[in-house]
């Protein structure tokens, strides 16, 4: 069969149609594991078992495969699997390279600050940051990818009788708070029970404070979390606060200044017009010190800001740990200046990192400078898109994509502080062989690509990570091919900090006169990543996963390393 293209009103040109045919190597493979172009359960059992590393597989695991691929009515008789079957089994979401979706398998009982968490800017414009749209769409959009920190910037009405949600000093519409407080309770469980932590940036006075206040525990009820002590070691951990919502912000000024001024009133004064003119004040300022303790009270992070240069925003208080927030330029300087002493403060301490005020376009920055310190809110425009959020994207498919992933050792180590500007030993080495794809004929028009040919694809893949890891190669061009078929060229990636390393893939269709064409990314975590031959598939510029477009991969790491 042929495949046409029509160049002009009587002219077309023909390409032969390739089919989904597996590659000599994986028929090879196959071989290897079979006889006479049949493989029996236990000869499916012993390739997952030595090329897939599923050391603990059993005959279940196999039966799951027969399952997986018996739609494709591609068996033998008796349960025997033949080429076809095989190459349809490689191809499927049974071969994953990652644990099953969903599967949460990091510890989760240790202190929040413990974790990297999948963290939102600004999460309720839809746009830019000038003058987009402010909606709760986004909010609710973010928390069912699994995005657990969500962050509110609370302002007064132009009334000054109610708190709305708007980016400050900017072109961007409102939005009503009391629907952004309900998307975030009708959604926020929606990927798993873990925590979500509301950060509100608030600009308002007491008594809109005191309202919020109300309106936090009306809609939140139970789910609510309250610190019952001024005075702890330690953050609870996720497994703690599984089904709760933490409110993190400043504690209100009255409240820091009714700790320093105490100002009494004396009864035995007589009363003049002053007296009742101060005593009013005093009256006043109670009522909002009351308000203040009333908002404080559902504070369960108390936050600061990382600004002055004179304040030492790093002081870690041994009885009341706390969350920082600062922007990538201010986290660069620490960097520059202090690096290990933040890793060491994220061992106790949260701390948000947030993109710097010219991103208007709502891009986002690397997130990397900010994991390998240790900081556990790398804050994302979510309506973004592009390389860095993909990567953002791919750290939070680990953990079965709950939102938290555990951070590893080497930041958790006390007595070693790590340190990202060292250069560290090589550890291992990740080899990847990239040998086919399919699926863009299902999940593209057939002109998408070319308009007088098939595509021409190839593909992008490398490391982020730590400096001296980040690398990144191409396979060579298929050309006019639907189900490429690429070398047999072996990727090799020397890896100093695999434990922060994810393996990132980019789809390109080539064109020889204009941009080459996107056709499909993905990020992987590397400490969660599988051995073996792996069909790994494919997502849009967003993020969402297409229906059918894989790549079939080969991973090993070389010596084999234990991640912890």
């Amino acid at each position: 069969m042929s495949e046409s293209f029509k160049v002009c009103f009587c002219c077309s040109r023909s390409f032969k149609e390739k089919t989904r045919q597996p590659p000599v190597s994986i028929k090879r493979l196959f071989e290897a594991y079979s006889r006479n172009g049949k493989m029996s359960f236990d000869e499916l059992l012993r390739f997952v078992g030595e090329v897939q590393g599923e050391r603990h597989a059993g005959l279940d695991y196999v039966q799951d495969i027969f399952h997986s691929v018996k739609h494709h009515n591609v068996f033998h008789h008796h349960g025997l699997v033949h080429l076809n079957a095989f190459y349809r089994y490689l191809f499927s979401d049974t071969n994953s390279p990652l644990p099953m979706s969903g599967q949460v398998h990091h510890d989760m009982k240790a202190p929040l600050s413990h974790y990297f968490v999948y963290t939102g800017h600004n999460s309720y414009l839809t746009g830019n940051q000038v003058n987009s749209r402010s909606s709760v769409e986004p909010i609710v959009q973010a928390l069912r990818k699994g995005v657990k920190v969500i962050e509110l910037d609370l302002w007064p009405n132009p009334s000054g009788n109610a708190a709305e949600v708007r980016h400050g000093r900017t072109l961007t519409s409102h939005e009503d708070l009391q629907k952004c407080l309900t998307a975030i309770k009708d959604n926020a469980f929606h990927v798993s029970d873990y925590p979500v932590i509301i950060t509100l940036e608030d600009h308002l006075p007491p008594k809109l404070q005191a309202q919020v206040a109300k309106m936090l525990t009306k809609t939140y009820r139970g789910m609510l979390f309250r610190r019952v002590s001024e005075s702890f070691k330690h953050f609870p951990s996720p497994e703690e606060l599984k089904g709760k919502i933490l409110i993190s912000t400043k504690p209100p000024k009255e409240y820091l200044e009714s700790k320093t001024v105490h100002t009494t009133r004396t009864p035995t004064v007589k009363e003049t017009s002053w007296n009742r003119v101060a005593n009013k004040i005093l009256e006043e300022y109670k009522d909002m010190e009351s308000e203040a303790v009333g908002y404080r009270d559902l504070i369960a992070i108390h936050a600061a800001n990382c600004k002055d240069p004179s304040k030492d925003c790093l002081s870690d208080d041994p009885e009341k740990p706390i969350r920082v927030s600062m922007d990538e330029q201010w986290l660069d300087t620490m960097v520059r200046t202090r690096g290990t002493d933040l890793v060491r403060f994220t061992q106790r301490n949260l701390v948000r990192i947030y993109p710097k005020g010219t991103r208007v376009d709502s891009s986002n920055y690397d997130p990397h400078v900010g994991w390998t310190h240790g900081a556990q809110m790398v804050a994302f425009n979510m309506q973004g898109h592009g390389k860095q959020l993909w990567i953002m994207q791919g750290m939070f498919r680990g953990n079965g994509g709950c939102g938290y992933v555990k951070k590893p050792r080497i930041l958790l180590d006390e007595h070693t502080l790590f340190d990202p500007c060292k250069r560290f030993p090589i550890k291992t080495t990740l080899k990847v062989k990239i040998y086919t794809g399919e699926g863009w004929d299902l999940d593209f028009h057939h002109t998408h690509f070319d308009q007088y040919s098939p595509p021409d694809f190839f593909v992008k893949i490398g490391i982020a990570g730590v400096p001296r890891d980040t690398v990144s190669y191409r396979t060579e061009t298929a050309v006019d091919q639907w189900f490429p078929i690429w070398g047999n060229d072996e990727f090799l990636f020397q890896l100093s900090v695999p434990e922060l390393a994810l393996l990132w893939f980019k789809v390109q269709d080539y064109d020889n006169d204009t941009q080459n064409d996107f056709a499909g990314q993905t990020c992987l975590p590397l400490p969660e990543l599988k051995s073996g031959v792996r069909a790994v598939r494919l997502h849009d510029r967003t993020g969402k996963a297409y229906k059918n477009t894989r790549l079939l991969v080969s991973f090993a790491l070389d010596p084999p390393y234990t991640f912890r």
